[in-house]
């Protein structure tokens, strides 16, 4: 199997690596468009700030690509809010894959939320073998409301979408490369969608 990891200048690729590495799946961390049209799923990872990756990715024509792509594709913490329409950070058009909107948690609750968060209302196979109230690890100062395409739910602040999924196309808003053995049965998962 080959996976390539989107590399648009956000933080957060080599962890997404690393963590494929550790199961024994062969990755490669690209912005070319051959590699990633080719590969058999695609992971957006990210850690970083709205306007400066869809920036990079509209430089690299890499807007349009993802969009196209017909394999599984995953978007990690800022790769998810990337999917969606707009993002108040930065006031960002973004990829428009999910017709949502990204909005910055508000008090009550220290923002950003950094650390380990419950799932609640887990639908579908990406959390196949994932007990319902699993803990994950998150860091985000933004969120996703709950819509028609939300797959888990978490509260913090308000409830939002911690998980969301269209077609071919899947988010998170955790990290699941560092979110433990039910972080890895989540990668796991994608990787045979």
């Amino acid at each position: 199997m080959n996976v390539a990891i989107i590399n648009y200048n956000a933080g957060n690729t080599r962890s997404v690596f690393f963590a494929l590495e550790r199961l024994g799946i062969h990755s490669c961390i690209t912005d070319d468009m051959k590699e990633i049209r080719s590969a058999d799923k695609v992971i957006l990872p990210g850690v970083g700030e709205a306007g400066s990756a869809m920036a990079y990715l509209k430089e690299k024509g890499l807007d349009i690509l993802i969009k196209d792509l017909e394999q599984p594709v995953l978007g990690i913490c800022l790769g998810m809010q990337l999917m969606c329409r707009y993002s108040e950070e930065g006031k960002t058009d973004c990829l428009n894959i999910f017709d949502l909107d990204v909005i910055k948690f508000t008090q009550p609750g220290k923002v950003p939320q950094i650390g380990w968060n419950t799932l609640y209302n887990m639908k579908g196979p990406l959390f196949a073998g994932i007990p319902e109230h699993s803990f994950m690890y998150f860091v985000h100062s933004y969120y996703i409301g709950i819509s028609g395409d939300t797959i888990s739910e978490t509260q913090y602040a308000t409830l939002f979408s911690s998980a969301f999924k269209k077609d071919n196309f899947y988010g998170v808003q955790f990290h699941p490369e560092k979110s433990g053995k039910s972080g890895e049965q989540i990668i796991k998962n994608f990787l045979t969608l």
